[in-house]
C-alpha cells in the first residue's frame, strides 16, 4: 500500500479501480507507433476551413457577448445587479470564450491548425496577441514541456518540489482559509507571474521571462521571434491604452480586462490539473523516458466548458502523445487509444472545484514511494 492507503500500480496487469490509485510505472507493453496505428488516419488530417470555422465561431460569440453586455447591462437600474450579477456573468462567459481562442492559438503552436507553418504562426500570433499572450515565446517553452513532461529536472511547467524544497511557511497555509486565499491568488495571478517571472516554471541559473528575448528559456535562434511576440502584445496594449483614453479605464477593465484575467485563471487551472494528481508519477532524469512522461497526465471533465475549451480538457493525454492532432479529432483519438493504454490512461471525473481543492491540499511535494525499489519514481505527498 502507498501513502494514504493508495495502491501502487507498478505492473500493467493490475486493474486500476480508483482515480487515486497509483498508475503503472513499468515500461509500457506498447510503443508509440502502435498507438499511432490505433488512431484512425483522418484524425491526423488538418483542415484550414474547419480550423478557421472555430476561429470565426469564437470571435463571433465574443462579439455578441460584448454587444449584449455594453448595450443592456448599463440599462439595469440597480448597481448591485449590474456589478454582482450581470457583469460577473459576462466576465465568466467571455473569459471562457477567450480561453477557447487561446486553445486555437495553442493549436497553431503545435502545427495542428493547418498544413502550412506560416499560416499557423500568423494565426497564432494574431490570436494570442489579442489576449496579451506571447505566442512564439510560449510556443518554444511549451514545446520543451512536451519534450520533457514528467521530468523533474527538465520539464518547463508546474514542476513539483521535493520535500526539502517546500517553504517553511507551507504548513501554515495548508488549511481551509490558506488554501482559499492561495487559490484566489493563483486564479488571478498565476498566468502573468509565469509569463513575466517564470513562477511555477523550470528553475534556471538566472532570472527567466517569456518577454525577454535573452532569457535562458530561449536559444539564440529563437530570440527574434520572441521579440516579435513582444511587439504583438505591446501593440494590443497600445490599442487598450487608446481605448482607455477614449472610453475610460473602468470601461476597458469591464469589457476586456476582467475577461482576460478570467481566461488566464481558466488556463492556469486547466494546466495545473492536467499535471497535478495524486496518482501521477514524476521521474528523475535517470529513470525518465519520453513515453512514460507523456502518459503522466490526466484527462478531466469540465462539463459544459469542455466544448468552450475545444476539448483540450478531456483529450489531453492523446494531445501529449500526438500534439499535431487537431482539437476536433481529440475525443475520437482518445477513444481509440483507451483500449490499448489500459491502466496507463488516466481520467478523473471529479468535479473540477472539488479536484482543485483536493490537489492543492494533497499535492505539496514529491518523493519516492515508501519501500519501493524505484527511487527515480516520485509521487505527490502532503506530509
Amino acid at each position: 500500500m502507498g501513502a494514504g492507503g493508495r495502491t501502487s500500480q507498478n505492473t500493467p496487469s493490475t486493474k486500476k479501480d480508483h482515480v487515486l490509485e497509483l498508475v503503472p510505472v513499468a515500461k509500457p507493453p506498447f510503443t508509440l507507433s502502435q498507438l499511432k496505428k490505433a488512431i484512425p488516419p483522418h484524425c491526423f488530417k488538418r483542415s484550414i476551413l474547419r480550423s478557421m470555422s472555430y476561429v470565426v465561431s469564437d470571435l463571433t460569440i465574443s462579439a455578441i457577448l460584448y454587444y449584449l453586455a455594453t448595450t443592456y447591462i448599463p440599462l439595469i437600474p440597480s448597481p448591485l445587479l449590474r456589478y454582482l450579477l450581470a457583469w460577473p456573468i459576462y466576465w465568466v462567459l467571455q473569459g471562457a470564450v477567450l480561453m477557447g481562442v487561446w486553445v486555437l492559438g495553442h493549436e497553431c503552436g503545435h502545427h495542428a491548425f493547418s498544413d502550412y507553418s506560416w499560416l499557423d504562426d500568423t494565426m497564432g500570433l494574431i490570436l494570442h496577441s489579442s489576449i496579451l499572450f506571447p505566442y512564439f515565446s510560449w510556443k518554444y517553452s511549451h514545446r520543451r514541456h512536451h519534450a520533457n513532461t514528467g521530468n523533474l529536472e527538465r520539464d518547463e511547467l508546474f514542476v513539483p518540489k521535493l520535500k526539502s524544497q517546500v517553504p517553511w511557511y507551507s504548513k501554515y497555509v495548508n488549511n481551509p482559509l490558506g488554501r482559499f486565499i492561495s487559490l484566489a491568488i493563483f486564479f488571478a495571478l498565476a498566468l502573468p507571474l509565469y509569463l513575466i517571472f517564470n513562477q511555477t516554471g523550470r528553475k534556471y541559473d538566472r532570472s527567466a521571462s517569456h518577454f525577454d528575448p535573452y532569457s535562458p528559456i530561449f536559444s539564440g535562434r529563437e530570440r527574434l521571434q520572441v521579440f516579435v511576440s513582444d511587439v504583438g502584445v505591446f501593440a494590443v496594449l497600445y490599442v487598450l491604452f487608446k481605448a482607455m483614453a477614449a472610453r475610460g479605464v473602468g470601461w476597458v477593465v469591464c469589457v476586456y480586462g476582467v475577461p482576460q484575467m478570467m481566461m488566464g485563471g481558466f488556463l492556469a487551472v486547466v494546466s495545473y490539473l492536467h499535471h497535478t494528481h495524486q496518482s501521477l508519477p514524476h521521474y528523475d532524469s535517470e529513470e525518465w523516458d519520453w513515453l512514460r512522461g507523456a502518459l503522466a497526465t490526466v484527462d478531466r471533465d469540465y462539463g459544459v466548458f469542455n466544448k468552450a475549451f475545444h476539448h483540450l480538457t478531456d483529450s489531453h493525454v492523446a494531445h501529449h502523445l500526438f500534439p499535431t492532432i487537431p482539437h476536433y479529432h481529440g475525443i475520437e483519438a482518445t477513444n481509440a487509444l483507451r483500449p490499448i493504454l489500459g491502466n496507463y490512461y488516466n481520467f478523473d471525473a471529479t468535479p473540477v472545484y472539488k479536484a482543485l481543492w483536493r490537489e492543492v491540499k494533497e499535492c505539496i511535494y514529491v518523493e519516492p514511494e515508501e519501500g519501493s525499489q524505484d527511487k527515480g519514481v516520485l509521487w505527490y505527498r502532503n506530509k
